[in-house]
């Protein structure tokens, strides 16, 4: 049964001369099972019979469900993870259109995602991930890892475990420009991007990123013939020739003995060696590329990565998506993609910006191939035919069922909140006390299973229950709650077998079962009707939007103004929303609000996304 799929990953021997990087936890990750995947929406069709796909989930069973199908088959791997930098990230929430109340904030901001770990928790994090990465690559693909001063030394040495040192291949320095914001150290203007391969046979594409000739190298080019083109003069290697190997010889030679000279076009000339360190400025709030997220990466930078590192058709894949970046570029340089991000805002504004990229190419080519200009006897006939290609459509899905919050921030927060938890911030181990108890709250938005108590595990207080159990060896050394969505029925017999040493009073809090009158979220309600051959959406309360504004004392008078987007499938088949209307406005445009419903439209679904990036989807009678 595909539920119970498992795949092996080969272990790799310890070698001697070859340090590996150790933590405390540190456990080996040899194999993962299989995690279904729910298709919810589908954008566009396929091409060349592909068509690209967005995932909502952990990327770790993201992962795991690609497996299956594409294990080896990814071509290029770029991924923006976490850096480590002890920071919460925001969105600026703003209200759209006008109508707003002079004296009242316009805008707030909502965290999407934090970025703060303990450095053991962090490391296993990413060890685990670029392993099953590393299964997931073809042999001639690649990866590259941004990351910056805090985490780069301790991935190096992940990376060159993982892949091996002689796979490793370089390190980028990426500079960028910007304020100095301190006198207390050097200014930090560059972010650091490991590059390594799954073979020493990669894709390399050097002269699709080639530098641009340097003055002084054009300015060498000083003649220029009968039909304008400038070029340099060189002797050839030709035994008793005065200029024998000379560079930059005097142009009488080409009449004296031009069987001695070879002439050096500047129009043939590709560019110089791409170099290691990249000089491109960060995103400006004013740049046309920004979609209001935080730590987007711009466009060029990918650019660069996808050109030197794939071809036109090749599968690129960003299982840390963010704002999209990655999938954006693909889709314009014709190569299929994968992405996948555990917070539904990231799947909402790459969703937003890959729809409008869609409308944008699917306007008329500027340049259309024609079958006169391939170059058949090149045997790259297929290559130029290729390059015209784009793959515009995608699917969205969900992995095992990832459905319930926004992001794991907003849940963990929610369900503390909710179950009047006090937190411990600061803790490595536990998240909060509850009546006398140390609380775990266990990933949700999927059922906990034995493979989550290995972080645990790992992190328990070993030194002061011993301590205890000598002092009190009739009582518990702890009691420990354990909050989850749904679990594997063996879990806290598992938990209590393995710590058998110890004495542990152990509860599972399921969420799902024993707390099912528990609000964690407010679903939003609108009135949609039909008024004659218009489709009219007279209302929309998001609820937890509106619960937002009204802290900020925001006045909204229309609720367009509280929408981020509006798709309408007009023939709902009742498993995959497919939406021929996709009224996504830009910036700060509105949507319309009223639609034509055509003359064979049957079952119609309504998705109305909020700014929260929270949707209510809808059947119209």
């Amino acid at each position: 049964m595909e539920g119970q799929m498992t795949f092996e990953f080969a272990k790799r021997p310890t070698i001697k001369g070859y340090p590996e990087l150790r933590w405390t936890g540190k456990r080996p990750y040899e194999s993962t099972q299989y995690y279904p995947a729910q298709l919810r929406e589908r954008y566009g069709e396929e091409t060349n019979g592909w068509i690209n796909k967005i995932f909502w989930g952990d990327n770790l069973q993201v992962m795991s469900h690609l497996l299956k199908e594409y294990r080896g088959k990814i071509d290029l791997i770029y991924i923006d993870p976490p850096f480590d930098s002890k920071a919460d990230y925001k969105k600026k929430i703003e209200v759209k259109g006008v109508g707003k109340a002079e004296t009242d904030s316009s805008s707030f901001e909502e965290k999407q995602y934090g970025d703060i770990w303990t450095n053991d928790e962090y490391l296993q994090f990413m060890y685990e991930r670029l392993i099953i990465m590393r299964e997931l690559l073809s042999e001639n693909g690649s990866i590259y890892i941004h990351c910056d001063y805090r985490k780069s030394h301790h991935l190096r040495a992940i990376v060159e475990e993982i892949f091996g040192t002689q796979n490793f291949q370089n390190e980028i320095i990426w500079c960028y420009r910007g304020m100095a914001v301190s006198t207390s150290h050097y200014v930090r203007r560059h972010d650091t991007i490991l590059f390594a391969t799954k073979t020493s046979e990669y894709t390399f594409n050097w002269e699709k990123i080639a530098e641009p000739l340097e003055e002084s190298t054009i300015k060498k080019y000083k003649h220029i013939d009968k039909d304008g083109r400038r070029f340099r003069l060189h002797g050839r290697n030709i035994t008793g020739s005065p200029i024998k190997n000379s560079t930059d010889c005097d142009i009488s030679w080409l009449e004296k003995a031009p069987e001695l000279c070879r002439i050096d076009y500047l129009d043939e000339k590709v560019g110089s060696k791409p170099r290691d360190w990249f000089v491109m400025d960060y995103l400006n709030v004013m740049s046309d590329e920004k979609v209001n997220y935080p730590t987007q990466k711009p466009e060029s930078l990918l650019e660069r990565i996808i050109n030197a590192s794939s071809n036109p058709g090749d599968i690129v894949f960003d299982c840390f998506m963010g704002s999209g970046t990655t999938q954006a570029v693909a889709m314009k340089l014709g190569r299929k993609f994968i992405g996948a991000d555990i917070n539904l805002g990231a799947v909402q504004v790459t969703t937003k910006r890959l729809l409008q990229l869609q409308d944008k190419l699917a306007e008329p080519m500027q340049e259309i191939i024609k079958l006169d200009d391939i170059d058949l006897e090149s045997g790259k006939e297929e290559q130029q035919i290729m390059n015209a290609e784009k793959y515009t459509g995608f699917e969205v899905y969900n992995v095992n069922n990832y459905d319930f919050f926004r992001n794991p921030i907003e849940a963990r927060d929610l369900i503390i909140q909710a179950l009047e938890i006090q937190p411990f911030p600061q803790s490595d181990v536990w998240d909060g006390e509850l009546d006398g108890r140390m609380v775990k709250i266990m990933p949700v938005n999927r059922i906990a299973t034995k493979a989550d108590l290995e972080e645990l595990k790992a992190n328990l207080p070993y030194k002061t229950y011993e301590k205890r159990k000598t002092e009190n060896p009739t009582q518990p050394v702890e009691r420990i709650t354990i909050v989850c969505m749904g679990h594997e029925p063996d879990l806290k017999a598992s938990l209590e077998q393995e710590l058998s040493e110890y004495k542990l009073d152990i509860e599972i809090m399921d969420i799902l079962r024993d707390k099912k009158d528990l609000q964690l979220k407010r679903e939003a309600e609108a009135e949609i009707v039909k008024e004659g051959s218009k489709l009219v959406i007279r209302s929309f309360y998001p609820m937890n939007l509106m619960q937002k504004l009204s802290l900020q004392k925001e006045y909204v008078e229309d609720w367009r103004q509280l929408v981020e987007s509006i798709m309408i499938d007009w023939n709902y088949d009742g498993v995959v929303m497919q939406p021929s209307v996709t009224d996504v406005p830009d910036k700060k445009e509105i949507v319309s609000g009223i639609y034509d419903i055509p003359e064979d439209a049957g079952t119609i679904r309504v998705k109305i996304t909020d700014l929260l990036s929270e949707s209510l989807e809808m059947e119209v009678e």
